[in-house]
């Protein structure tokens, strides 16, 4: 059974036996929701040098918390899921409230990154340059979730 919504928490705490399910799943089909979402909302605010610079590596997102995964990757056409062969550039790995509160703006990276509820592995370089352009871009998170997959008049 899931417990209940603690203070603090976006999501109710998963068991784990669900988090081991969930962590089975293909990566397809949250990555392809992502994938969307990034599109509407990222693409859109990235330049032509940075889209060029952050293409063609593969990232993967993991929402701990809930056992989700998320193989990401940056093409000329713009983000889509990345082949499960690809060698993974980057992990990044946090509850999903972290996430939440880094799409909002409210919380620091580098103090997430530093109390260890933000995990970074792999090139660290391609990180550095992901978080910057990030940083760069402010919140990405539109006002309503429903915003981030209707169809825009402009």
């Amino acid at each position: 059974m899931i417990q209940a919504t603690q203070p603090g928490r976006f999501l109710p705490a998963f068991p784990a036996a669900l988090r081991s399910v969930i962590r089975r799943l293909p990566v397809a089909p949250p990555s392809y929701m992502l994938a969307l979402a990034l599109n509407r909302l990222l693409l859109p605010r990235l330049d032509d040098s940075t889209r060029a610079e952050l293409a063609g590596r593969a990232v993967e997102l993991e929402v701990s918390d809930v056992g989700l995964r998320c193989l990401m990757l940056l093409d000329g056409k713009g983000f889509r899921v990345a082949p499960s062969a690809a060698p993974v550039a980057l992990r990044i790995s946090a509850a999903a409230a972290i996430f939440w509160r880094l799409l909002q703006g409210t919380d620091d990276p580098d103090t997430l990154f530093f109390d260890r509820s933000l995990v970074m592995e792999g090139d660290t370089e391609f990180g550095l340059l992901l978080k910057n352009t990030l940083d760069a871009i402010g919140p990405i998170m539109p006002a309503s979730p429903r915003e981030l997959f209707t169809k825009r008049s402009d």
